[in-house]
């Protein structure tokens, strides 16, 4: 075992050291020198310990001064010790079943000013995942199942500004379906959650693999490239950069495509109407909606052959040896074409300052990633551990007076009733999430607030100990972690 705290709870059956453990509902039977079955709690000698250490990250000390007690009547507590600790809940236990105080309530100073911090580990039925793909790429029709091993365990949402959304678990997945779907739902979660790839299929789409802060692969290519943004917004950007080397742009999208002649950035230049006319509904000028259906192809179309987007070109117009620059949203396809004496497009050498302006499309992308949001709500099993009014946290939470972390990353906090919350789980530290078979996942959680304010919200003040007893007694088994220098400090 990595740590000899003994939980608080927990209670010793017959004469065989079974322990019974009450950290989750499943309330397993431990014998002696076996863990339960989230391994997260085990049986050493007819005391239940948790498993994993408890997580402390340090930054190295900018301003303020010495950590000082919380407690009035708080021992004298001497020797150097690094303000800048932060206690995570990560390995700290949880405060199921709800009547007990958070597992850790750390007292300490920040530049002068009285901080708590309320640690406990949170078990989460409702919870899900928010995943954005960067891909132009058709992974699947808006709320087409999505499944691992042929369960469903959530689906596809909205497509944003150059990448495709999917939402994942959720309680019902999680509870609401058979035995087979939550466990298969709580183990992808875990997996993800934990920085590692997972195989999702999409129903009537692709086959993806997911990871956090990893290129998606789709349908077993890595993506490269996030677009510049959609065929309009490309005209919009580079129309000054095509002008005098071509006579007319198309940039094909499975959204907007644009056309540069057409387009108001062309009109500014004094472009030449070049009467070519794309496929699709005209929206405003230069700008086509629908001019194929969604795909594999260029710009997330199913378009393999580019000058399949040209309905009609028009004689009293174009002209021969009119040149026509057909690319995609991320540059990855392009095709230069020169209008011949019927008016037929025919593929032509690139020009060097053409290449060069769909190399700098190229430049303009961003690497295409996974981004992995954990998004859970925090209820009554929570709050009770921190306050004896669970609405008054509440209440401060939603006045931004309480700052609530995830294994120290920041939270952003949705609108509206509850405390609602999302983490990108790259900015927190390995090995923070963990799991209970009923099922459900488990995360660290934190709320740093002002001592005077902790204690006029009812809070556990008289289990509150300071940062030196803390780390005394268990800064030698704990686990060390760096401060993540782009989380900010959660009692700054």
């Amino acid at each position: 075992m990595s740590t000899d705290r003994t939980a608080v709870f927990g209670a010793r059956e017959g004469n065989e050291g079974i322990v019974r453990c009450d950290a989750c509902p499943v309330l397993c039977r431990i014998r002696p020198g076996r863990a339960g079955a989230c391994s997260r709690y085990a049986n050493r000698d007819g005391a239940l310990i948790r498993t994993d250490p408890l997580v402390l990250m340090t930054r190295t000390l900018e301003t303020g001064g010495e950590t000082v007690p919380f407690l009035e009547n708080a021992e004298d507590w001497h020797g150097t010790i690094a303000p800048q600790t932060f206690v995570s809940a990560i390995g700290a236990g949880t405060t199921y079943p709800d009547y007990k105080p958070a597992p850790f309530i750390v007292a300490s100073t920040h530049e002068g000013v009285d901080t708590v911090t309320v640690v406990t580990e949170g078990i989460f039925s409702y919870c899900g995942l928010k995943v954005k793909i960067d891909t132009d790429r058709h992974l699947g029709p808006e709320a087409a199942a999505v499944r691992v091993d042929g369960e469903q365990i959530g689906h596809v949402t909205t497509a944003e500004y150059g990448s495709q959304m999917l939402s994942l678990g959720g309680v019902r997945h999680l509870t609401g379906g058979s035995k087979r779907e939550g466990n298969v739902t709580c183990a992808a979660m875990l997996a993800l959650c934990g920085k590692q790839p997972v195989e999702v299929t999409i129903d009537g789409g692709a086959k993806l693999v997911l990871q956090a802060g990893a290129p998606p692969i789709v349908n077993g290519v890595a993506e490269a490239r996030m677009r510049v943004g959609c065929g309009s917004a490309a005209i919009g950007i580079f129309a000054q950069q095509w002008h005098g080397h071509v006579d007319e742009v198309i940039v094909v999208d499975d959204h907007i495509t644009g056309v540069l002649s057409e387009h108001q950035a062309g009109k500014c230049l004094g472009m030449r109407p070049s009467g070519i006319r794309v496929r699709g509904r005209r929206s405003t000028p230069g700008r086509y909606f629908q001019v194929a259906q969604p795909g594999p192809g260029w710009g997330g179309t199913d378009i393999i052959d580019p000058l399949a987007v040209i309905e009609r070109i028009d004689p009293n117009l174009a002209w021969p040896g009119l040149r026509l620059l057909l690319t995609s949203t991320t540059g990855e396809d392009h095709l230069y074409v020169e209008l011949d004496e019927m008016l037929r497009p025919v593929p032509a050498p690139v020009p060097e300052a053409v290449l060069r302006t769909v190399e700098r499309i190229g430049e303009n992308c961003e690497p295409a990633l996974t981004s992995i949001l954990f998004m859970a709500g925090a209820g009554g099993s929570l709050r009770a551990g921190v306050t004896e009014n669970p609405v008054l946290l509440t209440r401060e939470v939603q006045k931004a007076l309480v700052r609530v972390t995830i294994g120290g990353a920041p939270c952003v906090l949705w609108p509206g009733g509850g405390i609602t919350i999302m983490a990108d789980v790259l900015r927190v530290p390995e090995g923070a999430f963990g799991y209970v078979p009923t099922p459900a996942l488990v995360a660290p959680i934190e709320f740093t607030l002002r001592a005077e304010l902790y204690a006029r919200l009812g809070g556990h003040v008289d289990h509150a100990v300071p940062l030196e007893r803390l780390l005394a007694e268990y800064g030698a088994t704990a686990r060390q972690e760096p401060w993540r220098p782009e989380n900010p400090w959660p009692a700054a």
